[in-house]
């Protein structure tokens, strides 16, 4: 009885925390609007916080609950569930997703990266202070060169505001105080936190119930559910013709979970990588990473891709839960 109290609470928490997360992100953005943000800067660090937050909310209440393996468990499962799930069923959906200069040649190499980097740093079985802030320099640099492209042309511009047109459906400046986003993003905040708390509580107590790993909990499961908001952003995307965004979306996600999740959570106390994540998460993490280079060398991605790509997906739950 008592695990199907704590499985309750743990699915009810994470739905709560996604949909918190999604309302956080709308206000941020019509705040952002309203202090005149250009909407190429809101939609490369608002949206790109926003789809991450789950991960990273979670990820701090796992250190402070003293069950850090959560943290790269969840941190590894996520861009493996971005990149095997949401990838697959992006590119399904989209049958041929058309990719333009600007994914190739930014995000992909700083994907590829940003999965050398979280390796290099997690291998010997801990996450420190100081390669902590290596990381934020990473996702510092990131930034940065976003922005640069933005200034040198149109097209990487455009890319930032098609994002927020495609969001908002229409941008548009005011000098109404938005009183209602700010309540919003106080009473989310709120929901967040409580979510995030119980998500992480639960994930420990269920785990402790199954005699498994706390990280294997977060590898999957949570994964999962911290990755709804970029399924939800890349799926609607891709059926609008927008392939741009729906892979963009996934890659910079990737990107900031590995650098930014793991930089900010890092700032807070060491972090212990369990092995189970070591021998395998982190390995299959940065195959994946590599299996999408492959797959859009040719600057598209196809359904027949995209059932590749779930079909690692499947093989990677089977694995994590010795079921294959």
């Amino acid at each position: 009885m008592e695990i199907i109290i704590w499985t309750a609470i743990f699915f009810f928490s994470l739905t709560i925390l996604v949909k918190a997360s999604d309302f956080f992100t709308d206000a941020a953005e019509e705040i952002g609007l309203f202090f005149k943000l250009q909407p190429f800067l809101i939609g490369v660090t608002i949206v790109a916080l926003g789809t991450s937050l789950p991960e990273l909310v979670s990820s701090l209440f796992a250190l402070h609950s003293g069950a850090s393996e959560i943290v790269s468990g969840n941190v590894v499962g996520s861009n493996i569930t971005n990149i095997c799930l949401v990838l697959g069923i992006t590119a399904v959906v989209g049958k041929k997703m058309k990719l333009d200069y600007e994914i190739l040649n930014v995000d992909l190499p700083l994907l590829i990266s940003s999965a050398f980097i979280l390796g290099i740093t997690i291998y010997d079985g801990k996450f420190t202070f100081w390669e902590a802030v290596l990381c934020l320099v990473g996702i510092i640099i990131y930034f940065v060169r976003i922005v640069s492209s933005e200034k040198k042309g149109e097209k990487a511009k455009q890319k930032g505001e098609q994002l927020e047109k495609y969001l908002k459906k229409e941008l548009h400046w005011t000098k109404k105080i938005p009183i209602k986003e700010f309540i919003t993003l106080i009473i989310a905040g709120v929901f967040i936190f409580l979510s995030a708390k119980y998500t992480v509580d639960a994930a420990v107590k269920v785990s402790e119930l199954l005699n498994i790993g706390a990280e294997i909990i977060a590898a999957s499961i949570i994964a999962l559910g911290t990755s709804l908001p970029e399924l939800a952003v890349s799926l609607t995307a891709a059926k609008k013709g927008k392939a741009e965004i729906a892979v963009g979306n996934i890659l910079g996600s990737n990107i900031f979970n590995a650098l930014g999740v793991m930089g900010i959570t890092g700032l807070f106390g060491v972090l212990i990588i369990p092995q189970s994540i070591l021998i395998f998460g982190l390995p299959l993490m940065v195959i994946t990473t590599f299996v999408v280079l492959f797959v859009t060398q040719d600057k598209e991605v196809t359904k027949w891709e995209g059932y590749f790509l779930l079909l690692f997906y499947v093989f990677y739950i089977g694995k994590i839960f010795n079921i294959l």
